[in-house]
């Protein structure tokens, strides 16, 4: 089976389209970098709490200071929650155009008859400020972003995808996730979704398929030709 087949045999049964934000729609920290909003939010964090500031100098991954803060504090996740929301908004404004491919893919998912939600741990406000940024509301139904001050609610966890398929008035078995992290992987075998792993790097192609992606694909317009033929 070619590579184009298997993607289309992933969405055929697929009456919603999740896309995950953060890679196959948008780089949303290509202007302002995951490792300095990282370090600032660190920084923060190590202010009320030192031991859990040193743990979070581990990462250069913003949504991973969020959980170590998190486990850390309430008030504090809370504080460094809100501190990267701020960033993330900063930080779509200057991200650059989507994903190559990701309008293409939305449109011909939009053309086909599917539905799309975008399905994020960014936070709501930013995809927001993006979609419309950039024109994608008419293709975009709705919105699942980062559940405030319920971390440990995102991808892995299926809690998103399901919020998002009960959106979308579809069970979340007729549903495919389109991703580009292991969290997303398992968020959709947790949730009963088919899943596409959206390798951007070299290295994530042999670990998607490693954690079970129904298929791996590296370009975005594929998704969108495989849509259409499906």
């Amino acid at each position: 089976m070619t590579h184009d087949e298997r993607l289309s045999g992933v969405l055929a049964n697929a009456r919603v389209i999740f896309f995950d934000f953060d890679g196959p729609m948008c780089d949303v920290f290509a202007g302002l970098p995951a490792p300095k909003v990282a370090e600032q939010l660190t920084a923060l964090l190590a202010s009320h709490d030192e031991a859990a500031g040193a743990k979070a100098a581990e990462t250069d991954d913003p949504i991973e200071v969020l959980r170590i803060a998190r486990e850390a504090d309430t008030a504090i996740g809370l504080e460094v929650e809100r501190a990267l929301t701020e960033a993330e908004i900063e930080a779509v404004a200057v991200a650059g155009p989507p994903t190559a491919g990701a309008v293409e893919a939305l449109q011909a998912a939009q053309s086909s008859g599917r539905v799309v939600m975008v399905v994020s741990n960014n936070s709501a406000d930013c995809v927001g400020r993006f979609v419309e940024a950039h024109g994608l509301g008419e293709y975009v139904a709705g919105i699942v972003g980062r559940p405030f001050g319920q971390p440990h609610l995102m991808k892995p966890n299926p809690h998103p995808l399901i919020t998002a398929a009960e959106q979308a008035h579809v069970d979340v078995t007729h549903c495919t996730l389109i991703g580009d992290s292991l969290t997303d992987i398992q968020a959709a075998h947790a949730a009963g979704t088919t899943v596409i792993g959206y390798a951007n790097k070299p290295h994530k192609a042999a670990q998607f398929a490693e954690a079970g992606a129904d298929t791996v694909t590296d370009d975005m317009a594929a998704i969108a030709e495989a849509l259409i033929t499906a």
